[in-house]
């Protein structure tokens, strides 16, 4: 007979939040497994938990006509009754038994024609376990009930991992009717400024209008009725941003879920693996109220998965031998995940034995990836970059986790369809870190826009603790670098363009504008040439073949269309403290030009060619960079606004600091009037656009600096 719509919706509605309430569970179970680490309030109250939660489903599978279901809920409170007065640790059978309980109620809901056979093993179990806990009788090793199907196979075997996870609600979109009475109040408020902007666009129609027809114009009146649109347009305009920023934030709410969502089932699943193969281990997870995308976290739960078991299966050692090293007897796996800006930083670290670079490189002749000789001159971090490549494995054996090859293939290759970067760090014989970042792409990011050089910068706003003005009692110069004072501690103060390799550093100036930049536990002061505002901007990840450049994580674009890269704080950070002496190391050229286009042509040929490349878009600019910086060249456009070429080469011959630097001309126009007014001026070479396009920039640069070494 055809169910009622309606109850089918109540039984559905009552399925979903018996999968939430079956999860609580497994984590208040697993915490008191664990009990004796804890105070005996936290295990009062997780025993309040779990006594609550078993008596909802009770109560809610009752009333939904599966009583059956009903049965199971109250075997399982009685259980948690006859331990509950001593606040006692739950031991490990009786942990078993409570989850193997969790995951019949889990399949039943899953699959509401299991057979009724499958119900008795487990109540029975739960009949024993409430009378030995009753009587105080010691609990002997439970053997789990036998397997009917995948979805609730013994505790023993792996396969409840990826149970596990499919019964999160990741795929349900379960929107409460606050958000959507949310929606429907902005939607008329969009309808309201359409209304208001119809009435304004009219208006202008009308004026236009009577200026098309010759009518008079009365000027007063014009300039009343344009303050009046102008003061109208503004207002709307800050309406609609309430707008935009309400209904992202309401979007974030429906289309966000914490990535506790994947991570709490991985703490069941870690356990189970692990006694499965003869180990111990318990996984810990930090940030897991970060909210991210529905989409992202289904992509991400693969690649967790599979990195949770290799930890298991390849890091954590049985506990004998962790006892042997030193080491608690039960392995810890640890989760970190962060958010800065519009990436996300995830962590997957073990105390194990860590990756043996040995046993990769035997591997790696052994399955013919590479000849002995070239295993051998491999370095580590190479050596553990083979650990992705599809189809290796360091496992001899065929298990039942690995040894067939698949799994960290599959993992890079789902983190780089995200439009991310993993990577591995790791010391034997104290474990094995995994590093994920991945681009968050739902919604805007907050950043702080600034201007350096000739460059639109974004600072994550997370990451921006504070905004000063370099004042003179705030600089103390160093041996290596100068220190700012903030707070009571000496940061390192850097130029953010020198930092970025647009330019060598330039001294910082009084009164110049300092941001204080957190990242990672460290700060820094950034020097930057201007600051633009805050923005609330959408960020997109960079183009594939640009994703290896450590200094940006993203770009954006500005009202105008204006683009903004987006600078990592973590780099800056790091990047930051070293000191540029490194970079002198290179033979420096300055591109004097106020063509974007050439500027950009000109950087990339003499950047394939080695050389660290400056520009600036003008020949006041270019002074002011000499002042501070010596170059091996200078290339600059003839035809510039203000000062050209020709006329900055005579400046530049009258200073005794550039009398002696190379200078090369460029135009555009090939013409003997320029090439002798170049010479006339000191010009060491004139070429044409064409002749730099044929690769005689590189050569004629090469040549210059050459002949200046030999004087």
């Amino acid at each position: 007979m055809e169910r009622d719509p309606v109850i089918e919706a109540l039984v559905e509605g009552f399925a979903a939040e018996a999968r939430e309430i079956c999860k609580r569970l497994t984590g208040q179970v697993l915490a008191l497994e664990h009990g004796g680490e804890l105070d005996e309030l936290a295990r009062r109250n997780h025993y309040e938990e779990l006594a609550r939660g078993i008596h909802t489903l009770k109560g809610n599978s009752d009333t939904f006509g599966f009583p059956q279901l009903g049965e199971l809920a109250h075997r399982m409170e009685d259980v948690v009754q006859a331990f509950r007065p001593s606040l006692a640790a739950l031991p490990s059978a009786a942990t078993d038994v409570l989850l193997r309980a969790v995951d019949v109620f889990v399949a039943r809901i899953a699959a509401r024609h299991t057979p009724d056979a499958e119900l008795p093993p487990i109540r029975d179990l739960l009949d024993a376990l409430g009378d030995a806990a009753a009587s105080g009788r010691a609990l002997a090793p439970v053997e789990p009930p036998p397997a009917v199907s995948r979805t609730i196979t013994p505790v023993t075997a792996p396969a409840v991992t990826d149970e596990l996870l499919a019964a999160s609600a990741i795929d349900e979109w379960r929107v409460g009717p606050q958000r959507v009475d949310a929606l429907v109040r902005e939607i008329e408020r969009l309808r309201e400024l359409r209304l208001r902007l119809d009435e304004q666009h009219r208006e202008v129609d009308v004026a236009l209008h009577g200026l098309r027809r010759g009518q008079p114009v009365d000027p007063i009146g014009l300039r009343d009725s344009l303050q009046t649109l102008s003061r109208g347009l503004q207002a709307d305009s800050t309406e609609a941003a309430d707008i935009v920023e309400s209904l992202e934030q309401e979007m974030k709410l429906i289309a966000t879920l914490p990535l506790r969502w994947i991570l709490d089932p991985l703490q069941r699943a870690v356990r189970d693996l692990a006694r499965g193969i003869g180990k111990e281990a318990r996984l810990s997870c930090l940030g897991a109220d970060i909210s991210l995308d529905r989409r992202l976290l289904e992509a991400l739960k693969g690649p967790l998965v599979h990195l949770v078991r290799n930890a298991v299966d390849h890091g954590i050692e049985t506990p004998e031998r962790r006892i042997a090293a030193g080491k608690h007897r039960e392995g810890a796996i640890t989760i970190r995940v962060e958010r800065t800006g519009n990436l996300v930083f995830i962590e997957i670290e073990d105390d194990g034995g860590g990756i043996d670079a040995d046993e990769i490189r035997a591997a790696a002749v052994a399955r013919g990836v590479m000849a002995h000789d070239e295993a051998e001159a491999l370095g580590e971090h190479d050596l553990h970059r083979l650990l992705f490549r599809s189809g290796f494995s360091t496992r001899r054996e065929i298990t039942e986790l690995s040894g067939r090859g698949i799994g960290l293939d599959v993992v890079r290759d789902a983190v780089q369809g995200l439009d991310g970067h993993i990577d591995v760090q790791t010391t034997r014989g104290s474990g094995a870190r995994f590093q994920i970042t991945v681009p968050a792409t739902l919604g805007s990011t907050p950043l702080l826009v600034v201007h350096v050089d000739e460059h639109v910068l974004g600072l994550p706003m997370v990451a921006v603790e504070t905004i000063r003005s370099a004042g003179p009692e705030d600089m103390h110069p160093g041996r290596i670098a100068s220190r700012f004072e903030h707070g009571g501690y000496l940061l390192p103060v850097v130029d953010l363009a020198a930092v970025l390799g647009l330019r060598s550093p330039v001294p910082i100036a009084v009164g110049q504008a300092i941001v204080i930049l957190h990242a990672r536990g460290s700060r820094i002061a950034l020097a930057v040439d201007e600051l633009l505002g805050d923005r609330d901007l959408v960020v997109r990840p960079l183009p594939s073949e640009l994703q290896d450049m450590p200094a940006y994580q993203g770009a954006a674009t500005l009202g105008r269309g204006d683009l903004v890269l987006v600078l990592q704080p973590e780099f800056l950070v790091a990047e930051g403290v070293v000191t540029t002496a490194a970079r002198t190391r290179y033979r420096k050229v300055l591109v004097v030009d106020d063509s974007l286009t050439a500027r950009a042509l000109h950087r990339t040929m003499l950047e394939s060619g080695g050389y660290q490349v400056h520009t600036v878009g003008s020949a006041r600019q270019a002074i002011d960079h000499l002042r501070f910086t010596s170059y091996d060249v200078v290339i600059a456009d003839i035809v510039m606004a203000e000062i050209d070429g020709i006329e900055l080469t005579t400046m530049l011959r009258a200073r005794r600091e550039t009398r002696t630097t190379p200078i090369i001309l460029v135009s555009s126009h090939d013409t003997d009037t320029d090439r002798e007014r170049g010479r006339a001026a000191g010009a060491d070479v004139f070429l044409s656009k064409k002749d730099c396009m044929s690769g005689r920039l590189l050569a004629e640069v090469a040549a210059l600096i050459g002949r200046r070494e030999q004087t």
